[in-house]
């Protein structure tokens, strides 16, 4: 596995990453077009991009920092195929070392279904492997997403 760095993606990319969006969020999260995707990116600030590409130079994973609010924000999503391998903390990593602040919503139950009828598993065992801390008290709660704020500092 390799990661590349990007500030600007391709629309071939774009399409690849909305489409593991949509098979590893929650179903209520799917960004139907790529119109979708492209608004939901020109939303965000100060964005980098994280590609993680394996041998045959597919993204099996895909991170990105953004600004909100004064604070550098993340998100995090890998193909459920290599999930439990190690290639989440490798990307962490990655974004750890051009960072001194994280912060993320993470979904913190077992209540979401993805778009192929599975149930979506909490990362939240894997953030705090990463040394996230929990900000029990900051909760995002809409009609898309009930979460909970993780950070993490060097």
């Amino acid at each position: 596995m390799k990661i590349v760095e990007r500030e600007v993606l391709s629309l071939k990319e774009k399409e690849v990453l909305r489409e593991l969006w949509n098979n590893e969020y929650p179903a209520k999260l799917n960004l139907k077009t790529i119109e979708d995707f492209e608004l939901y990116l020109a939303g965000l600030s100060k964005t980098k991009h994280y590609l993680l590409f394996d041998e045959s130079d597919k993204i099996n994973g895909w991170a990105f920092t953004f600004l909100r609010d004064q604070e550098e924000w993340f998100a995090i999503i890998l193909d459920s195929q290599i999930q439990g391998k190690g290639n989440g903390s490798f990307l962490m990593n990655e974004i750890k070392k051009n960072n001194t602040s994280l912060n993320g919503w993470v979904i913190d139950h077992e209540n979401e279904v993805k778009q192929n009828a599975t149930l979506y598993r909490s990362p939240m065992a894997f953030y705090i492997k990463n040394g996230f801390a929990i900000c029990k008290e900051i909760r995002i709660e809409n009609e898309k997403m009930s979460g909970v704020k993780i950070n993490w500092k060097r």
